[in-house]
Formats: C-alpha cells, sequence, structure tokens
C-alpha cells in the first residue's frame, strides 16, 4: 500500500482485510474520495482476488496489479491463476513488478520487442498448450505442444522487433524477466 505514495498514485479503491497494514495509511486516505472496501480476514478468496472482480465490474478494459508478486509463493501463484478471471472476460489483465510482467496468452499474439527486460518465458497454465508456433525469439517453435510438468518454455529471448506467439489450444503463463 506504501508502494502508491512512492509510485505517485491516487487510488480510486483500496481492498482487502488490512491485516499487515499501518492503521496511519488508512487514515490518510478515510477522509478523501478513496472508497475503501474493508474484508473480514477469515475468507474464502484472496484480498487481490477481491480487488480484481472489482475491477472487473468497472468494465475496464485493462487492469495492471502492482506487486502481486512477493514473497509469499502461495499468493503469486494464486495471483497468476486468478488472472483469468479478467482473461475470461476479455480484459488485458496482467502482473508487474521492479523485475516481472507476467500475463496470460489464449489467442494468437504479437509481441513488440521491450528492452527492459531480457527474458521472456512460456509456461502452460492448463495441462496442455497445442499448436504453439513462436517466431522471432532465439529458440522458436513450430506447431509444438507444451504439456504442464515441463521447463522447455524457461528463458527464452526475444530477437526481433515483432515476435508472434501463435497458439491453438490452452493458456501460457507470460513472463517476462529482467534478470
Amino acid at each position: 500500500m506504501e508502494s502508491l505514495e512512492e509510485i505517485k498514485i491516487q487510488p480510486t479503491y483500496i481492498v482487502g482485510d488490512f491485516d499487515s497494514v499501518d492503521n496511519n495509511f488508512l487514515k490518510q486516505y478515510a477522509n478523501s474520495n478513496v472508497k475503501i472496501k474493508r474484508l473480514i480476514p477469515e475468507k474464502d478468496f484472496t484480498d487481490t482476488e477481491s480487488a480484481l472482480e472489482l475491477a472487473i465490474s468497472l468494465n475496464v478494459n485493462s487492469i495492471t496489479i502492482i506487486g502481486g508478486i512477493g514473497t509469499r509463493i502461495d499468493h503469486t501463484i494464486a495471483n497468476i491463476h486468478i488472472l483469468k478471471l479478467a482473461l475470461d472476460k476479455n480484459i488485458d489483465v496482467k502482473i508487474v513488478d521492479e523485475n516481472n510482467e507476467i500475463r496470460l496468452v489464449n489467442e494468437n499474439m504479437q509481441i513488440v520487442k521491450d528492452n527492459n527486460y531480457k527474458y521472456i518465458s512460456f509456461i502452460p497454465l492448463t495441462t496442455e498448450v497445442t499448436g504453439i508456433t513462436l517466431k522471432g525469439f532465439k529458440y522458436n517453435l513450430d506447431n509444438y505442444t507444451l504439456k504442464i510438468g515441463t521447463s522447455l518454455g524457461i528463458s527464452n529471448e526475444q530477437v526481433e522487433n515483432i515476435a508472434t506467439v501463435n497458439l491453438e489450444k490452452g493458456i501460457l503463463i507470460m513472463i517476462k524477466s529482467k534478470d
């Protein structure tokens, strides 16, 4: 939450159970136009999922989750999985932190080279992703089936200004990494 101040973003909503937030932070927003949605700590979903569902309900075109990658690997994996909620509604959604950008891919796409990221990885979210064709990468693929439980798609590099990812069926996790 304190990161909002650092990057000078004024939120419209703040969502969470706030079990790990300094109360002074909430007080500064309590008297502003920021809407605070307080959740109970004992729930069957994460604060991030609730915030994502709220964003989806606002009929937005894109969502960026800042800092959804942390020291809790369970929360990080869950945050990657809940991206599917937005993907199913055709909303462009990604998780970003200081080193990574993560999104889900379920259709053909072009990627404009971003020199901020050295590596790009493709990991199956679904049991298998069929018909994968990668062009414009150091390691291209042609009509490949990538199955869950393999590391083949890790640490590729985009070598062309515009690369393409084509697939027939399934969902890929695409991770751009700086290091």
